[in-house]
């Protein structure tokens, strides 16, 4: 009987040993098995994903979207439309205060959209197209296609950068404004009436140096011939080297006037005659080509975006970015201008 009380301990610390073992080898891979992570918890360099509260998309204020594709209308909450446009605008790798700057555009430009009595180039019942004439729009079947794998991780992105600027637009004395933006600068945004006929405010010229070392899309090159260069432009070279002389630049340092024996065009008829990624040019005839450079990518007025991921990864915030290339205005609640639009409906 002395020897019972340690054979007994014995085999229940063995017994114990027994259900653990099992339990201690599964235990770290257990966590995101189901949703096909399987390990991943392991890894101590990669964070953990944030979960969104989609429902903080839901609104009562509704965008009606002309699809034009399917040539019909389908309908969104304000918020889940931004989504739908930051999706489509900004590369979701972008960083997340880029993206928040992003969605404060886009939201701008929906509630001035909807708070405009005439909607010019806008089918019947709808509000935008989703179309450049407005803004990109994407849907989510669209969006499980273009990211494929990548469409949980892009999506969840793109949501936590409009949920957490949600009811925020941009104004200057207290209206919207227009919030114009492109993709790549020269180092150098536009005035507005330097590319467009009216001038506003807030869309002047600022420095935006991060573009050069960002973007990929900051020189591109076209290569013409002579002739299809005098049809496109309606203009007539001599037979030296010279094509035409710039006469004058704009406040962004972009192409204003050239002049072609007589007669002048200016920078933005010749980029979008022959096609051009930027209203900075410069060309060199070579036999019967002509080599244009450009610089830029986009009309240069507003938010340049890869000027925006520039400046937020060196630390800025997206109020810091939107401040930027939006001179003097403020970040504000849509909530009495929604308020209006409900009162319409």
């Amino acid at each position: 009987m002395k020897n019972f009380k340690p054979l007994v301990l014995l085999a229940a610390v063995l017994f114990t040993i027994t259900l653990l073992v099992p339990a201690l080898l599964v235990l770290p891979f257990s966590g995101d098995h189901a949703s096909g992570k399987l390990g991943e918890n392991l890894r101590s360099d990669k964070p953990e994903a944030v979960p969104v509260d989609s429902k903080l998309l839901d609104s009562s204020i509704e965008v009606a979207v002309y699809r034009t594709s399917k040539k019909e209308i389908e309908k969104f909450p304000l918020e889940r439309y931004v989504v739908g446009v930051v999706s489509a605008e900004m590369p979701a790798e972008f960083e997340l205060e880029a993206l928040k700057a992003q969605a404060l555009t886009a939201r701008t430009y929906i509630v001035k959209q909807l708070l405009s009595d005439g909607q010019l180039g806008v089918p019947k019942g709808a509000n935008v197209t989703d179309t450049v004439i407005h803004q990109v729009f994407k849907n989510d079947e669209e969006l499980k296609r273009i990211w494929g794998k990548d469409y949980e991780a892009n999506l969840r992105k793109v949501q936590e950068a409009v949920i957490e600027t949600r009811g925020q637009i941009l104004t200057y004395e207290g209206k919207p404004i227009y919030t114009t933006f492109f993709s790549t600068s020269n180092g150098y945004t536009e005035n507005s009436e330097d590319y467009w006929s009216d001038s506003y405010p807030y869309l002047r010229s600022v420095a935006s140096p991060w573009d050069v070392k960002e973007s990929p899309k900051f020189n591109a090159q076209v290569v013409i011939t002579v002739p299809e260069f005098e049809q496109k432009l309606g203009v007539k070279l001599s037979g030296s080297d010279k094509i035409g002389e710039i006469v004058e630049r704009t406040k962004g340092n972009r192409v204003a006037k050239v002049d072609f024996n007589g007669k002048t065009l200016s920078g933005k008829d010749i980029r979008e005659k022959l096609d051009l990624k930027s209203s900075d040019f410069s060309w060199v005839k070579k036999g019967d080509h002509i080599v244009i450079n450009t610089k830029g990518y986009g009309h240069g007025v507003g938010m340049s975006q890869y000027g925006a991921n520039g400046m937020a990864k060196e630390g800025k915030n997206y109020e810091d970015i939107v401040k930027h290339y939006y001179q003097g205005v403020a970040i504000s609640s849509a909530e009495q201008q929604l308020t209006t639009v409900t009162a319409k409906k």
